[in-house]
């Protein structure tokens, strides 16, 4: 079965570069990004744990704790993160999941058809598509997937953006239009009628009946 938005994000325990991870626990009450790769050493991948690493303090700003997922054992990620440490200029201090077993990209639905999967020899090829992020709320619950191709290395300011607008939508009756980045004005959801839009929120900017702009409260 797929992993959903508002599902709850499936709990594991699993080895990592920072010790033994134990999901949920890990969590605690903040929000999380799970970021996955088909094998250490790859070069799209490399390039994305460098913009990670980069980010390190961005994602502490939003309370955002950063997981990877590879399905390479803990050894060859502590290797691999001297080439993406060099790569990248800055620490990769985030986990990084052994995922030999595949337990983690399972549970998460990120594998094709099972008998693609041979038991010996696996090449990236054959879990390419083990390029899933999730952002999972404090409340364990999944807010928003994207899978890429192996081709395609992923835009971590798209994702950093995609993260200020869960916050922002988080809980409260507004939704983010095309674009949007922070401090732009935000939809008023069709459920707050227009009278007591304006009580909460002052004037609103009505492009038409169904879509109405609103600053959003600091």
């Amino acid at each position: 079965m797929s992993v959903r938005i508002n599902d709850i994000a499936p709990d594991f325990t699993a080895e990592s570069t920072a010790g033994t991870i134990r999901f949920h626990d890990w969590l605690g009450g903040s929000y999380a990004i799970i970021f996955s790769h088909p094998r250490d050493f790859t070069p799209v991948c490399t390039t994305e744990f460098g913009a990670v690493a980069q980010l390190a303090g961005e994602f502490a700003k939003r309370n955002t704790k950063v997981i990877g997922v590879s399905v390479d054992s803990v050894a060859d990620h502590e290797k691999w993160k001297r080439d993406i440490e060099a790569f990248g200029g800055a620490p990769a201090e985030f986990p990084i999941i052994d995922d030999t077993s595949l337990t983690v990209a399972k549970a998460y639905d990120m594998l094709p058809a099972e008998y693609y999967l041979p038991t010996e020899g696996r090449t990236p090829a054959n879990t390419a598509t083990v390029r899933t992020v999730y952002i999972v709320g404090p409340d364990k619950k999944v807010r928003l997937t994207m899978t890429y191709p192996m081709s395609v290395g992923r835009n971590f300011a798209e994702i950093l953006r995609a993260l200020d607008a869960v916050q922002a939508t988080d809980g409260v009756p507004f939704a983010t239009p095309a674009n949007w980045v922070p401090g732009q004005d935000v939809i008023v959801a069709l459920s707050v009628p227009t009278d007591e839009a304006r009580a909460k929120y002052g004037e609103l900017d009505i492009k038409l009946p169904y879509l109405r702009f609103a600053k959003r409260p600091v």
